[in-house]
């Protein structure tokens, strides 16, 4: 049966995944890169590194969970975005492998960005990958992204993304993490930072700050310096800082429908497998498409996935 092999090595994980088309299943290997104690993050050269010591690794191990025969095609992200000047080193990594492979064995290579193998993993994952096929809402909201995008259907690269709005300075998994760097938490902080909220007794105010539809998260990292120098609770910290980022994304969702009318809203990215961020939007526009936790972080999942919608193409 066909299988379709996928790479993706963004700066936060090394990814691996085959799509067995005929039973519509993933079958993935992936880690998370190594960083230190307090860090935010990793340097570029830094992650090539790790990515060059465990893309191996996660190759053996997939190698070990599949059938005999041949790949129908192998699959890369090559940059962050589809848009001109989107490039980072790290991606090198996965896509010099995918491409060498193609030559040896003789198949089709295709490359895409890693925010378009974010939103085919969703919609994988919240089994609605038949919207590839009409115009939706996509957010993407990560460490590296805070993006509403407009998606439709593309006969060239499967999806054609048009950027609605966008965060003007802190992404919101970056104010995820340095609030939970603050608190203490381990990098990335964000299910640790959920953990902590849920403990809440006390919830403030917030008002998301936007222009035109596009937002400013900088202030949540000095209003949450500010409450733990007062002695604030840092479950009631963790608290606003979701409601905060939550609220953000209502208002970014409001404002893309009013500008494109309901379709269908899917929510992508590490920060959208928060369930306090999930309910908050599910309570306000009611059924939306989510990707599961596995499928929501870094993952080669869509990856994989646009390598088939891609072959199918031919």
């Amino acid at each position: 049966m066909p299988e379709f092999l996928g790479i993706d090595t963004s700066n936060y994980t090394t990814s691996t995944a085959i799509y067995i088309s005929e039973e519509n299943r993933i079958v993935q290997q992936k880690r998370l890169l190594p960083v230190k104690e307090g860090a935010l993050g990793l340097r570029q050269s830094d992650a090539v590194f790790h990515h060059t010591v465990q893309l191996p690794e996660m190759i053996e191990l997939l190698a070990q969970e599949r059938a005999e025969g041949k790949f129908a095609a192998v699959s890369a992200s090559a940059r962050p975005r589809n848009i001109a000047g989107s490039y980072m080193p790290c991606f090198l990594c996965g896509e010099s492998l995918a491409r060498s492979y193609a030559a040896l064995e003789q198949i089709p290579l295709y490359t895409t960005s890693h925010q378009v193998g974010h939103i085919l993993a969703a919609l994988y994952s919240a089994d609605c990958l038949e919207l590839v096929n009409e115009p939706f809402i996509a957010f993407h909201v990560s460490g590296g992204t805070t993006d509403c995008l407009l998606c439709e259907s593309d006969g060239e690269e499967v999806l054609k993304i048009s950027e609605i709005a966008t965060s003007l300075d802190l992404n919101a998994g970056q104010a995820v993490d340095r609030a939970g760097l603050m608190l203490g938490l381990k990098f990335p902080c964000g299910a640790e930072l959920e953990k902590l909220a849920v403990r809440a007794d006390r919830h403030f105010k917030v008002k998301p700050a936007l222009k035109n539809g596009n937002c400013c998260l900088s202030g949540v990292e000095n209003k949450c310096a500010k409450m733990l120098e007062s002695g604030e609770k840092p479950e009631n910290i963790a608290a606003y800082c979701l409601d905060l980022i939550g609220e953000t994304i209502l208002k970014m969702t409001e404002y893309a429908v009013e500008k494109y009318g309901r379709l269908p809203l899917v929510f992508a990215g590490g920060v959208m497998s928060d369930r306090l961020i999930r309910d908050m939007i599910t309570a306000k526009f009611g059924r939306a498409h989510f990707a599961e936790p596995r499928y929501s972080c870094d993952n080669a999942a869509g990856i994989a996935i646009y390598g088939y919608l891609k072959h199918r193409q031919r």
